[in-house]
C-alpha cells in the first residue's frame, strides 16, 4: 500500500528538509551586506554585523526548542577552547607586566569585554549562516553578496584616493554622549571618513579606509572578499556581461590597491593567487589556473609600464613602521613567558617608545611612543592577550578547517580555501576584529555548507 505524506511532510520537503516553525530567516545575514554602504552612513558598519548576530542567537536558539537540529561546524570544540580562554583572562587584567602603563581592571575591562563580544558575534554568524540550507539561502546569492561588498570596497577606495578628508557625522554618533563619541576607538567605529591621512615615509598621503574605518582594515578585508568576485568571473554558467564587469571591477581594483600603499594586502594577494593557483592545477583546471596567470601577468605588466610601480617601489624602500611592529612582536612574544597560558586578557601599552621609556606620545608625535602590545596583528595579540592556550586553540580551529575540507576542489571550496589562507596569513600584520572576522566566518560556513550533507549536490 502506497502511502501518502502528509501535508506538512511535502511542506518540508519544498523548505529544505525543515518544518516552517523551524525555519531560519536569511535577512540577518544578507541585509548587512546587501545593504553595507547604507549601514557605514549611519554609522553601523562596525557594528551592523554584531547586532544581526544578536538576532541570529536569538533565532537560532528558538529553532531549536522547536525541534531543528542545529549542526556544528568541523574543530568548533577548539574554537569553544578559544573562547573559554578569552573569558578566562578577564580575571587576570591586573597584571601589569615590566615594561607598561599601570591599570587596574576597570580601566581594561571595556577593551577586553568588547573583544569577547565580537568574539561571540563571529560565533553567532558562524552557526548562523552554517545551519542555513540551500532554500533558506543558495550559496550563489551569499557569493554575489560578498562580491558585491569587494566592488564597495574598490569604490571606498576611489574615495579615499580622490576625496581623502571626506567626513560626515553619522547620525548613531550623534546620539551618543559627547565624551563617548569623541573617543578616538568610538569614532573609527561609528565616523564614517574616506580615508587616514598618513606618512608612512613619502609624506602624509590619503590611504583609503572606506567603508571599513581603517586603512588597514580595509587592506584586510580587500584580501578576504576578492575570492568571490574571481569566483564569479571565471564561472561560465555566468552571463558575459556580468564577467566582463566582474574582470573592469578586478583591474580598477589595482588603483586603490597599490595606492594604499599597504604592503601587506600587497602580500595577501600574492599569497592568496598562489593558493588559488595550487588548488587549480592540482585538479587540472588549466583554464582557471591560466586566468589566474593572466591576472597575475597583467598586474605585473601594469606596474612596469604604469606610474604605479614606482609607488610600490617607493612603498618598499621606505618602510617606516618596520622597526615599531618587531619592537611590539618581540614584547608580545617575551610578555607572553609572564603568562603563557590564558595571556593577560586584553593588550597593554608601553610605557614610552622602543628606544627609551621616557618617549612618549605626544600632540606633535603621535606615534612616537605609548605603543598597543598586540596592537599590530592577531597573531601578537592572540600571543600576548590569550596565551599559548588561546593562540593554538585559535589557529588550530582554522588550520582544522583548512585540512578537513582540502579535497574539496570546488569554485566554493577553493575560494573558501583562500580566504581561511588569507585570513591566517594577515594575522601576521592585520588584527581581526571587527569585520575581518565576521567576514572569514561567512566564508568558513559556505566552505562548511558546501561539503555537508546535501549542500554539495
Amino acid at each position: 500500500m502506497t502511502r501518502t505524506p502528509s501535508a506538512g511532510a511535502a511542506l518540508a520537503d519544498q523548505t529544505g528538509g525543515t518544518a516552517p516553525s523551524t525555519r531560519l530567516s536569511s535577512w540577518p545575514v544578507t541585509l548587512p551586506l546587501a545593504l553595507f554602504p547604507l549601514w557605514w552612513a549611519l554609522g553601523l558598519g562596525a557594528l551592523v554585523f554584531s547586532l544581526a548576530a544578536a538576532a541570529m542567537a536569538v533565532l537560532l536558539v528558538r529553532a531549536h526548542h522547536r525541534g531543528r537540529a542545529l549542526r556544528l561546524p568541523p574543530g568548533f570544540p577548539l574554537w569553544l577552547v578559544f573562547l573559554a580562554t578569552v573569558v578566562a583572562g578577564l580575571a587576570v587584567l591586573d597584571l601589569d607586566p615590566v615594561g607598561v602603563v599601570a591599570a587596574g581592571p576597570t580601566d581594561r575591562i571595556v577593551g577586553a569585554g568588547f573583544r569577547l563580544a565580537q568574539y561571540l558575534a563571529a560565533t553567532a554568524v558562524l552557526l548562523y549562516a552554517g545551519n542555513l540550507t540551500r532554500a533558506e539561502l543558495p550559496q550563489r546569492r551569499v557569493v554575489n553578496l560578498l562580491a558585491w561588498l569587494f566592488a564597495v570596497t574598490v569604490a571606498g577606495g576611489f574615495l579615499g584616493l580622490l576625496a581623502g578628508g571626506f567626513e560626515f557625522t553619522s547620525p548613531f554618533e550623534l546620539v551618543l554622549p559627547r565624551r563617548v563619541r569623541n573617543d578616538g576607538f568610538v569614532q573609527s567605529l561609528v565616523h564614517p571618513y574616506s580615508a587616514q591621512i598618513m606618512d608612512v615615509g613619502a609624506g602624509a598621503q590619503s590611504r583609503p579606509a572606506a567603508p571599513w574605518g581603517y586603512t588597514n582594515t580595509w587592506g584586510n578585508n580587500v584580501c578576504l572578499l576578492v575570492p568571490w568576485l574571481a569566483l564569479i568571473v571565471t564561472d561560465r554558467a555566468r552571463g558575459r556581461g556580468v564577467r566582463a564587469f566582474g574582470l573592469l571591477v578586478l583591474a580598477a581594483a589595482t588603483v586603490p590597491v597599490v595606492f594604499s600603499l599597504n604592503r601587506g594586502l600587497w602580500v595577501g594577494l600574492a599569497v592568496g593567487a598562489g593558493y588559488a593557483a595550487m588548488r587549480l592545477a592540482l585538479i587540472g583546471r588549466l583554464a582557471a589556473l591560466a586566468a589566474v596567470g593572466a591576472a597575475a601577468a597583467a598586474a605585473t605588466l601594469a606596474l612596469a609600464l604604469t606610474p604605479l610601480g614606482t609607488v610600490v617601489q617607493t612603498r618598499v624602500d621606505t618602510g617606516k613602521s618596520n622597526g615599531v611592529r618587531a619592537y611590539l612582536s618581540q614584547l608580545a612574544v617575551d610578555g607572553m613567558a609572564g603568562s603563557p597560558v590564558v595571556g593577560y586578557g586584553s593588550t597593554r601599552t608601553t610605557l614610552g617608545g622602543r628606544h627609551s621609556i621616557t618617549i612618549g606620545e605626544t600632540r606633535d608625535c603621535p606615534r612616537c611612543g605609548n605603543f598597543t602590545i598586540g596592537g599590530n596583528g592577531q597573531l601578537w595579540q592572540l600571543l600576548y592577550a590569550h596565551g599559548a592556550v588561546g593562540t593554538v586553540a585559535y589557529l588550530g580551529f582554522f588550520g582544522y578547517a583548512l585540512w578537513r575540507f582540502r579535497r574539496d576542489h570546488s569554485p566554493v571550496g577553493i575560494a573558501g580555501g583562500a580566504v581561511i589562507v588569507g585570513s591566517l596569513v594577515a594575522a601576521l600584520w592585520y588584527n581581526s576584529l571587527v569585520t575581518p572576522l565576521m567576514l572569514t566566518m561567512i566564508g568558513y560556513a559556505l566552505l562548511w555548507r558546501h561539503n555537508s550533507q546535501g549542500e554539495n549536490r
